[in-house]
């Protein structure tokens, strides 16, 4: 097992050996304690730490100050903050920081036990999701995909097994997960010489759909001026993908069903038969077989098409990617920005993971361009969230696998997740009361963003108008 390097930094020797004491019992933990706060920086500053366990209130350098230290020399390091005067100031100034948890004096020892051991989980967990984003030139990108998932490893294994074929191809989807991404990638490493010629079934009016498809003679029509080509001659020898199939009216349905049994077609007013080699890819994010069911799709188009069935899976069902796309579009698209956006809050990539995506990895691409838009210095943080995303309620194991009882999980994150919202309402609740009700007041003493206390008022159903006091005498 890897060995948790572990420094405890309290001026207070009684507490020194109860912490290490109680930590001892973090199998493989490397501990060492440090009373005097400035050799506790100088070790800070001189060697590895994967758990930090520091004393808030301390003789010349107090463990504050310590947190920021240790956050400009490491941004993965966990950190523990000890505390004998509970405030919510207190607490809301280490959070800030970057602590990532606090326990109060006098503590039971299995509560410093608990915290320190999901603080260290929790470190584990950043590492290696940093592991994976390193490791995103292998196992995490494939052509123009970013993902490590199983489910994404067996994509990219079809595609190699497949693309080398000239059978069809249908790939389903929900919206926004990349169905052209696969049909470009099948294309690429087909070895066929022709072009990738994308068509928008749904995009084109019916009654040009055959033109712009086949093309047509001089004549053909009013304002046919001279012969134009289709695009499937613009194909020949390479691939047409034809998106969202499931728009296709049925009328067109039987034409398209003659070219893919024959590759061979007319153009519009012509009479010559024209031979093409294309490989037909088609993609929807309809389920053909309701639509043929219910008589709008033809049957014997679906089977033509289903030759090789590729189905991508919506981003809710792998969640442990969204780091790495996340990181994959800062990287593209935070460097274009003046200044530049390089890096993210921890925090803030939880709440990306733990966030359904309706709109799946357009969505996320979309958000994340936003957020480096509307970012004031050169990271992004939880208050740049839009707030569908920001108080959209959490998603635990229970609710991802469909099961009841989400609120009653012992996964760390959903406790963290529950015990977050009580201290937000209660924070909340205190600042109003102590503010008479006044936001910008409250906001400014909690040293947070008044769009951000807002957003959280509303996240809690807490109306500041319940908190200014009245005139003596009103009823």
């Amino acid at each position: 097992m890897t060995t948790a390097r572990i420094l405890i930094v309290d001026d207070e020797p009684g507490m020194l050996e109860v912490c290490a004491d109680t930590l001892a019992a973090i199998a493989g933990a490397h501990i060492e304690t440090c009373q005097d706060p400035r050799r506790g920086l100088a070790l800070i500053q001189s060697e590895p730490w994967d758990l930090l366990v520091l004393d808030i209130r301390m003789p010349g350098i107090s463990g504050v100050e310590l947190l920021r230290e240790a956050r400009t020399i490491s941004a993965d390091v966990a950190v523990l903050m000890i505390t004998a005067f509970p405030t919510v100031e207190t607490a809301v100034e280490a959070m800030k920081l970057g602590a990532t948890d606090y326990v109060t004096k006098p503590f039971l020892p299995n509560d410093l036990l608990v915290k320190a051991s999901r603080a260290l989980e929790r470190q584990r967990l950043v590492l290696e999701n940093r592991f994976l984003a390193l490791q995103a030139e292998g196992t995490g990108r494939f052509d123009e995909f970013v993902g490590a998932t199983d489910p994404m490893q067996k994509l990219y294994a079809v595609i190699q097994r497949i693309a080398p074929s000239d059978e069809d191809v249908l790939i389903t989807g929900e919206s926004g997960t990349g169905k052209e991404l696969v049909a470009r990638s099948v294309h690429r490493r087909s070895g066929r010489c022709g072009r990738f010629v994308p068509i928008d079934c749904g995009a084109i009016p019916e009654n040009l759909f055959e033109s712009e498809l086949f093309g047509h003679e001089r004549g053909a029509f009013t304002g046919a001026d001279a012969r134009s080509p289709g695009l499937l001659e613009f194909a020949d020898e390479g691939t047409v993908f034809l998106d969202e199939i499931g728009e296709l009216p049925l009328a067109l349905q039987a034409k398209l069903l003659r070219v893919l049994q024959e590759r061979a077609f007319r153009r519009v007013g012509g009479r010559d038969l024209i031979d093409v080699d294309v490989r037909v890819i088609a993609a929807t994010n309809r389920n053909l077989r309701e639509e043929v069911a219910a008589g709008r799709f033809r049957e014997d188009l679906f089977y033509r098409l289903n030759v090789i069935p590729l189905h991508l899976p919506a981003l809710r069902e792998r969640r442990a990617d969204v780091a790495l796309l996340f990181e994959h579009f800062l990287m593209k698209f935070g460097g274009r920005r003046k200044p530049p956006v390089v890096r993210a809050d921890e925090a803030l990539l939880e709440i990306l993971q733990r966030y359904d995506w309706p709109g799946n990895v357009r969505e996320l691409q979309s958000v994340v361009r936003r957020m480096i838009a509307m970012s004031a210095g050169d990271a992004l943080l939880v208050d740049d969230l839009p707030d569908e995303i920001a108080l959209a309620p959490s998603i635990g194991p229970a609710h991802a696998s469909g099961t009841s009882g989400a609120g009653n999980s012992d996964s760390f994150f959903d406790f963290r997740s529950r015990t977050l919202d009580r201290f937000e309402h209660s924070f909340l609740t205190e600042m109003l009361t102590r503010h008479s009700g006044d936001v910008t007041a409250a906001a400014d003493a909690a040293e947070v963003p008044r769009g951000t206390f807002y957003r959280l008022l509303k996240k809690h159903a807490l109306s500041a108008s319940d908190f200014r006091r009245r005139p003596e005498g009103d009823a």
